[in-house]
């Protein structure tokens, strides 16, 4: 069995681990988020930190030449952009929206005839 090759110059290596770091930090802030919505929640930058990960993380492969890693992070970033986009849809569906009009005051169903000696709906003695 091989020995894990510590050889790549240390730049690249602090590439690899800082693409590990971003893609890893993703889900600690997913899991943050979840325990203080108290329930299952992917914020925005759940998504930012999935490209830059995955980015960083497919640059180290194919300095590397690494098949099998590039091509497991090489397809990543459509799916996060296209979360990305209907996320920004859906915000701007919902700033397009109109608010809700105030609601009216209830108006009576049946308006009431007066006569000389009785009062109006408000109180008020009628004018007839």
């Amino acid at each position: 069995m091989r020995a894990v090759d510590w050889d790549d110059a240390t730049l690249w290596l602090a590439i690899g681990f800082a693409g590990n770091a971003l893609f890893f930090s993703r889900f600690l802030v997913q899991w943050i988020a979840s325990e203080r919505a108290g329930r299952s929640y992917v914020p925005v930058v759940f998504w930012w930190l999935s490209i830059a990960g995955s980015l960083v993380l497919l640059l180290y492969a194919i300095h590397r030449r690494d098949p099998v890693f590039v091509l497991a992070f090489l397809p990543n970033s459509a799916v996060y952009v296209r979360n990305l986009m209907l996320i920004r849809a859906e915000r701007r569906r919902i700033a397009s929206v109109p608010p809700p009009e105030p609601r009216q005051p209830d108006v009576p169903q049946a308006v009431r005839t007066t006569t000389s000696t009785e009062t109006t709906v408000s109180g008020a003695p009628s004018r007839a």
